[in-house]
């Protein structure tokens, strides 16, 4: 579960954007498994997940070939697979970087709310840089960005009816199922509900609560 400050920081961030908190809170927490950091060489940087088949569609010709038998793409889904530490991750994305730095940065889902860096122009970023460092610059800044994909998708009043099923299936995707999220969102989001007050005024006795029990 996220730490006081992090809940705090959501629930903040959910009211202004007219999303129930503890909906919000249980996007991020499955998304994410309530880490909002890692240490990497000494810093703390976003979670990251490296996804070699969106590399792949963004090369051609001999960096496509070469990024193949580096290790770092390929045709299918899950056909590269991620190392479990952050710092492997990190360190499989310099490799990327390496070979192409925009095609690698929109390989990535960046932070708490795992979103794809492809996503930066539709997003309304001038560029993947700009997207990278929003959710490079604080935790607020992971959660704009999450806010702004879901924003962006339509998906405020979809997640205030908690339609698990039909969020996951416009923000995970069609495998949405095979790896549970709607369940495990729901199942959140019950947790959050029964701890979380309602009146915001309330907001850090409702954390405290949270965190006493957790």
């Amino acid at each position: 579960m996220f730490e006081k400050e992090t809940i705090q920081e959501i629930i903040a961030a959910a009211e202004r954007a007219g999303v129930e908190p503890a909906a919000l809170l249980a996007v991020a927490e499955v998304e994410c498994g309530g880490r909002t950091t890692a240490k990497v060489d000494g810093r703390d940087e976003p979670l990251i997940r490296f996804e070699g088949h969106y590399f792949d569609r963004r090369l051609t010709g001999k960096k496509q070939a070469e990024a193949r038998q580096q290790g770092l793409a390929a045709p299918k889904a899950g056909g590269i697979k991620n190392p479990a530490t952050q710092a492997g991750r990190w360190q499989l994305l310099d490799r990327a970087i390496r070979l192409d730095r925009r095609a690698a940065l929109e390989s990535v889902s960046w932070g708490l709310g795992q979103v794809m860096g492809a996503h930066w122009q539709w997003l309304g970023y001038p560029s993947v840089d700009t997207l990278v460092a929003e959710a490079r610059s604080s935790v607020a800044g992971q959660i704009r960005l999450m806010l702004r994909f879901i924003e962006k998708s339509g998906l405020v009043e979809v997640l205030n009816r908690h339609d698990w099923a039909g969020f996951a299936r416009r923000y995970n995707g069609p495998l949405y199922r095979q790896y549970a999220y709607d369940r495990k969102m729901a199942k959140a989001w019950k947790i959050y509900r029964d701890r979380l007050l309602p009146d915001s005024r309330a907001a850090d006795s409702a954390v405290d609560k949270t965190m006493a029990q957790g």
